[in-house]
């Protein structure tokens, strides 16, 4: 496929047309968060895994989807949470899951059509939960795409170089000067607009900065200057991303995250190494908008013994999720 803006009719439809509205009762729409990142290894997947576990233990129904189904590392990381929750006898959190297959039909017309079919199919399918979590792979197709313009939040992982920095502009040959947008910059640009001529809420878009190194380095300053100037020139949100971190590799054959180490019998000792790691995993929700760890269990128990937080006015306390609608 190639990365030429899409033209076909049904490509400039909002994910509500694309689909019989008797299947997606108006009276209930997901908060839809998707990991975009044209770059393999960013960390989507990651991310993705622990966004949905953060939201679970929260109260909130969650539902995921895997649009990069051949590579399977969400996929994958859930087959494994779920085969160690039994084994353990833990009792993890899990969300519903769906692989989503890229097309092999052999025209171009049959493959997007079969694309959008299975998508939205899958989406139908979990559309009666609170959350959609949808990952998408590292690389340029229409599936991709298509998973785009389903976001209600954005997410796009960022490892903390140059090389990585060419996914969002081109950058002059010293690294100091933005020359104009890049191709998926210029696709997230196409896809608000499609939402706000369909008349759909703003796509709120967050980057975030993922292995950033714990030295001062030059290269460290000059990328975080040039986001704070693409942050203004193309909006988008920085958010604090994942330091490197051994335990992310760790975690993955027991399928679990970071947020599910202080579970008595999960088989890993912790050190502070993981304890950063946790704040950093905090941090990024907050920035996203979710409420914090301890809010968040202070919420719970509110819910589970029937009360509701107020204001010091005597208002209800603002949802989670719309403090991630509303969060600038």
């Amino acid at each position: 496929m190639t990365s030429q803006t899409p033209q076909s009719p049904s490509e400039t439809q909002t994910p509500e047309t694309q689909r019989p509205e008797t299947q997606r009762p108006e009276s209930h729409r997901p908060h839809i968060f998707v990991m975009g990142n044209e770059k393999g290894g960013s960390g989507k997947s990651t991310t993705s895994l622990h966004l949905s576990v953060s939201l679970l233990k929260r109260g909130y129904s969650v539902g995921c989807i895997d649009l990069d189904a051949r590579q399977g590392t969400l996929s994958r990381t859930i087959e494994n949470r779920i085969a160690y929750a039994k084994d353990s006898g833990l009792a993890l959190e899990i969300p519903e899951h769906r692989r989503v297959y890229r097309s092999e039909a052999e025209t171009k017309s049959q493959a997007e059509a079969e694309d959008r079919a299975n998508l939205g199919q899958a989406v139908d399918e979990l559309w009666a939960l609170d959350c959609l979590v949808i990952d998408t792979p590292g690389s340029d197709n229409y599936l991709s795409r298509l998973g785009h313009t389903y976001a209600d939040t954005l997410i796009t992982p960022l490892n903390d170089s140059f090389l990585d920095l060419d996914l969002l502009a081109r950058i002059d040959r010293e690294g100091q000067k933005i020359l104009s947008p890049s191709v998926y910059s210029q696709m997230v640009w196409e896809q608000r607009q499609r939402r706000a001529m369909a008349g759909g809420k703003p796509i709120d878009w967050i980057v975030m900065r993922n292995r950033l190194s714990h030295i001062d380095a030059r290269n460290k300053r000059e990328i975080g200057r040039l986001l704070d100037m693409l942050a203004k020139r193309i909006q988008f949100r920085l958010a604090p991303g994942f330091g490197e971190r051994v335990i992310f590799r760790e975690l993955f054959p027991k399928g679990l995250t970071l947020l599910d180490l202080r579970e008595k019998g999960n088989g890993v000792a912790l050190n502070m190494s993981h304890v950063s790691a946790r704040q950093e995993v905090r941090a990024l929700l907050k920035a996203i908008g979710l409420p914090d760890t301890g809010e968040a269990e202070a919420s719970s128990k509110q819910a589970a013994s029937g009360t509701q937080a107020a204001s010091d006015s005597g208002e209800p306390a603002e949802p989670p999720l719309e403090r991630v609608a509303a969060a600038e």
